[in-house]
Formats: C-alpha cells, structure tokens, sequence
C-alpha cells in the first residue's frame, strides 16, 4: 500500500529524529566515513558551513592524484555534510570510477542522488552497494529511507528496515531501523501488515 496522506503525517515527526542520527553518525564516523541517511533538507536543523580551504585542499589533492579514490569520496563527505549534495554527486562517481565495489561510497552517492530527487537512479545505486555487501547496514537503513520518503512505498520501506535488525539486533542501525518501523506501525496499523512476506522478517 501506498500513501503520501501517511507520509505527510508522519514525515515532521521523523524528520527531526532522523536527521540527529545522521548528524551524530557522522561525527562518529569521522574523515572518509559513510554519511548516514535522512531527509536534511526537511529539517530546521541549520545548514552546516561548507569549509572552502579544506575543499580546495582536496580538490588540489585529486588533481595531482588521479588515481585516489579516498580523496575523491572525502571530497564527496565534505559537500555532503554541508547538504551540497549537487557538488558531492560527481565526487562520489569519480571514486566510483576508480574503485567500483566501495558499498558506503555507493550508499553515500545513492543518498546524495535521493537528496535531488533522483530516486530511481538512488535506488539503483542502493542495489549495486548491496549486491557487492548484501549485509551493509547503510545501505539497507538508506534503502528504506529512499523507499518511504522518495518513493512512497511503505511496505518497502519496512521490509529495509526489518533486514537491518535481522542482519544485527544490537547495531545502532537497527535501533534506528526500529524507530522508524514503531513511527510508521503508529501512523498506520494497516502498512504493518503489508510491509511483511507472509508475517515473517525479510
């Protein structure tokens, strides 16, 4: 079942919660980490400053290293925390190009491509990161965000979410996974039902 009277619903009060996880994973990740997902742009959190000296440090960087994928995705890190998700996209595709089976710089390129409503193509990336690791958390989390918020495909959603707490319980994606999953089964008893196969976790 489809339906953005439900999204609509539920999307203020997610959006908030969601965007202080991806804050907060960040920060944990530290340089190079995978930027983790959610709906920034529907926040009142403000926009984090873009630092020019360091991006133009890494762009002088990649220029004399043509061939450095980790600089190039660090590049894609920094436009992506400051939401510059139109500067961070072909920064992860040049990473990609160099290094195609890197699952969080897919996952990373699938959320900024999500961030400019490019959904379909941010779902195809989603796939690629998940067929080279079929259990990356990012990946699965990201998935259900893309699935619900860029799709509106509920039940999808769901079963993304129900596989990051199959793949690990006590991750902090799943915690997540799990909060999502109690917002959209309050919202909406009758989406519970249909984001199973058969009753049973993905």
């Amino acid at each position: 079942m489809k339906s953005q009277g439900v999204l609509l619903g539920i999307s203020g009060v997610l959006f908030g919660v969601l965007l202080g996880w991806i804050l907060g994973s960040q920060q944990a990740s530290g340089p190079g980490g995978s930027p983790a997902p959610p709906p920034a742009a529907a926040s009142k959190t403000q926009t984090p400053p873009l630092d020019l000296e360091r991006a133009a440090d890494l762009e002088r960087q990649a220029g004399a290293r043509p061939d450095d994928a980790k600089v190039r995705a660090d590049l894609g890190d920094l436009y992506f925390e400051a939401q510059r998700h139109d500067l961070a996209i072909p920064w992860y595709e040049s990473a990609l190009k160099i290094n195609r089976s890197n699952p969080q710089v897919q996952t990373d390129l699938a959320l900024s491509l999500f961030y400019t409503n490019e959904n379909d193509r941010a779902l195809k990336q989603i796939d690629a990161a998940l067929a080279v690791d079929p259990r990356h958390l990012k990946a699965l989390l990201s998935q259900g965000f893309i699935r619900a918020f860029g799709k509106q495909d509920l039940p999808g959603a769901m079963k993304s979410w129900e596989q990051v707490i199959a793949v690990d319980p006590s991750s902090v994606e799943a915690g997540e996974a799990r909060r999502q999953l109690d917002g959209l089964k309050g919202a909406h008893p009758g989406v519970a039902g249909n984001g199973r196969a058969g009753g049973k976790r993905p």
